[in-house]
């Protein structure tokens, strides 16, 4: 009975750690160009004078918004399946934790537009706060093991590279957030893709 139980424990487990790749994957696959299609929907946006979020109030709302909305769920897939491989580290846990607070956050920039007020801007700064942090935790508990030394040290670069886009935007006269916005989420979404894949592998 004990084996039996066991065999089915591994198959669940496998099965998930599948999904959790699969979403990882179709994450930016869904995404991306939902977004870029909400950009070709509005003639007056622009890289340097706005944020990637006025896409979500005006003639490409729903696209912007249902985009986001989508990937906030397959983000969340992504990061319970991560967790079956980051349960025997701290840090590990604590990256875990952050990141299905990025994946919540990015639903809720979808959810609460900029017309739904200030908590539009919370969820929006929780977002890309959380998902550098996520990345950097994860990154060094993947350091500290072994056989995972190469994408730990991809994961803090990615990190650091999510934050450093920031700090170099608020040095610069742009006034729109739109292009540190799009290289953050860019460096997620291949930070994603490349676990995702480790992920559908190792089951």
């Amino acid at each position: 009975m004990n084996e039996v139980f066991w065999v089915l424990s591994g198959l669940r487990r496998a099965a998930l750690l599948k999904i959790a790749g699969l979403c990882g994957v179709a994450m930016p696959i869904i995404v991306l160009p939902l977004v870029l299609l909400a950009i070709s929907h509005s003639p007056w946006f622009s890289w340097t004078e706005n944020a990637l979020s006025d896409l979500g109030v005006h003639e490409a709302a729903i696209l912007f918004n249902s985009s986001l909305m989508a990937g906030g769920i397959l983000f969340l897939i992504f990061a319970v399946g991560l967790l079956q491989v980051m349960r025997q580290s701290r840090t590990g846990l604590i990256g875990i934790f952050l990141l299905i607070l990025t994946a919540v956050s990015l639903f809720a920039i979808g959810l609460f537009p900029e017309t739904a007020g200030s908590i539009h801007l919370y969820v929006s700064i929780s977002f890309f706060a959380f998902v550098a942090l996520s990345m950097l935790f994860i990154g060094l508990a993947f350091v500290m093991q072994q056989s995972a030394r190469k994408i730990g040290v991809f994961s803090i670069f990615a990190g650091l590279f999510a934050a450093a886009v920031w700090i170099v935007f608020w040095s610069s006269q742009i006034k729109g957030v739109a292009i540190p916005e799009a290289l953050a989420a860019l460096t997620a979404f291949a930070w994603v893709v490349i676990l995702g894949i480790r992920l559908f592998m190792q089951a």
